[in-house]
């Protein structure tokens, strides 16, 4: 005797013939795709080997991420570790970076079938009707009604719509990716930099209190003179008056400490707090190291926002085809399988099976060229976009070549301020020298001194405008180089 198939048995035999369907019909869709495919971005200029203002040469290079490491400082890894662990703009990235991703899965999502389950009970109650008896009405007292429906629907992508919405999706997710990247460099370069500036800072604050007490001597060698008659009282006015503007440094300087202190905290997630000055020997500067010869350009192309400028694009140009191809017919397929019954016992009986298969076509008449504006629309997009990435290249080209340029010129700068200031100190020597023999006057001593303190400020200034440079030259190539592969004797 054959055995009548349950519900539960036909409700699966259901599912899994519309799955099939769905697959076959997938393998159909898709196999056309309005629109340009992806070639890669548009070529923007000429772009040599090399940069200009690096050394001729053809070294091997090897990239390095952590470029922070080169600067051989405990505490600006710890502070970078911190950043990178506890900065809020790379937590926001990180959470678009999320956000990205799900509209990701969302699109995608369209390309494959969509099943619902549906139930639904009713009770209710018809208004009395006549009976053929006079007089007579009929109550026919309330009903129930039971639905259970299972439905599925399809859409044939045939013109590749779907999957242009889908591709541009992706690029969007990798746009977002390099543009959490573009983040953390940011973030990275700023601590490094606040850091250096700190750094300076305080050792500019150490000087102005050094170049203090040296006032405070001199004042006292004036007044002792003067009292012994061998100065004026205007030698002693000006020993006054030099004492207390280099005493009117020392606040400001304290407060430039303190704001980049806080500024500091704030990058690595922490309360801004701030500390005494640190003391600084005087023999801090070392040379950073060398750049290598024949520095590829090519390594433009690791910089996450051109990266994220080249997805960007492919997201724009796949959105072309999406906009065409909504221009198209669209079929659907649907299907439905349930029951219906007046009575809960009876709902999944045999008797109250019913089910429909459908195929539907919606293709657009007239829309007064809605569809052909919003593929207009597209492509005018994709030309801005290209646009705005040649713009973003030669931009990165500008940025890589001033910060050589820079680096050249900072390091010729702070070798000729190093000079100067040996020259300013031996002047200040013989100034003072000449006064005490009374061969000069205090003025001569005051000129001297105001020069050597002023250079001594120069020099620590531009020695972080060399280290700064640094950091600007590794973010906009992004990243860093392995110094072993760097000649000993290379840009020296």
């Amino acid at each position: 005797m054959t055995k009548r198939p349950t519900t539960l048995s036909r409700l699966a035999w259901a599912v899994a013939a519309g799955l099939a369907v769905a697959v076959a019909a997938t393998g159909l869709s898709g196999c056309l795709k309005m629109g340009p495919d992806w070639t890669g971005p548009p070529q923007v200029v000429s772009v040599p080997a090399a940069f200009q203002h690096v050394g001729q040469g053809d070294s091997a290079f090897k990239p390095r991420d952590r470029w922070w490491e080169s600067f051989g400082d405990p505490e600006i890894n710890r502070l970078v570790a911190a950043a990178l662990k506890y900065n809020l703009d790379i937590k926001e990235a990180a959470a678009r970076v999320l956000e990205v991703g799900a509209l990701f899965t969302q699109a995608r999502s369209q390309r494959f079938p969509s099943l619902g389950l549906e139930g639904k009970a009713t009770r209710s109650k018809s208004p009395e009707s006549a009976s053929p008896v006079p007089g007579v009405s009929l109550d026919t007292g309330p009903s129930n009604n039971y639905n259970l429906t299972l439905a599925a629907s399809f859409e044939l992508d045939l013109w590749g719509r779907l999957a242009r919405a889908d591709e541009a999706a992706k690029a969007d997710l990798l746009a977002a990716r390099e543009n959490q990247r573009t983040v953390i460099q940011t973030v990275v370069a700023s601590v490094v930099s606040t850091y250096l500036t700190m750094e300076a800072t305080e050792r500019r604050l150490q000087m102005a209190e050094s170049a203090l007490a040296a006032y405070r001597q001199s004042l006292a060698v004036v007044r002792g003179r003067y009292q012994r008659g061998l100065s004026s009282a205007l030698a002693v006015r000006q020993a006054n008056r030099a004492l207390a503007v280099a005493h009117a440094l020392i606040p400001s300087l304290r407060l430039e400490l303190g704001k980049l202190q806080q500024d500091l905290a704030v990058l690595v997630g922490s309360y801004p707090k701030t500390s005494p000055a640190r003391r600084h020997p005087t023999d801090y500067f070392h040379r950073p190291d060398p750049v290598p010869p024949g520095l590829p350009s090519q390594l433009l192309l690791r910089r996450p926002d051109v990266r994220a400028a080249v997805a960007s694009l492919r997201a724009l140009n796949a959105r072309v085809g999406q906009a065409k191809a909504a221009r198209f017919p669209t079929i659907r397929l649907t299907a439905n399988w349930g029951a219906a019954s007046g009575e809960l016992s009876d709902l999944f009986s045999p008797a109250s099976e019913l089910w429909s298969l459908a195929t539907g076509i919606s293709a657009p008449i007239f829309n007064a060229g809605r569809l052909a504006a919003g593929q207009r629309a597209a492509e005018a997009r994709r030309q801005k976009g290209a646009a705005a990435y040649a713009k973003k290249v030669l931009r990165a080209f500008a940025e890589v070549e001033g910060a050589l340029l820079t680096r050249q010129e900072r390091m010729a700068q702070r070798d000729l301020v190093a000079k100067a200031l040996v020259e300013a100190r031996a002047t200040l020597e013989e100034a003072q020298s000449r006064y005490l023999r009374g061969l000069a006057d205090y003025t001569t001593v005051l000129d001297a001194q105001k020069v050597r303190y002023q250079v001594e400020q120069d020099l620590i200034l531009n020695e972080l405008a060399v280290l700064t440079n640094r950091v600007t030259l590794h973010r906009v190539l992004g990243g860093g180089w392995d110094r072993s592969l760097v000649p000993a004797a290379a840009n020296k």
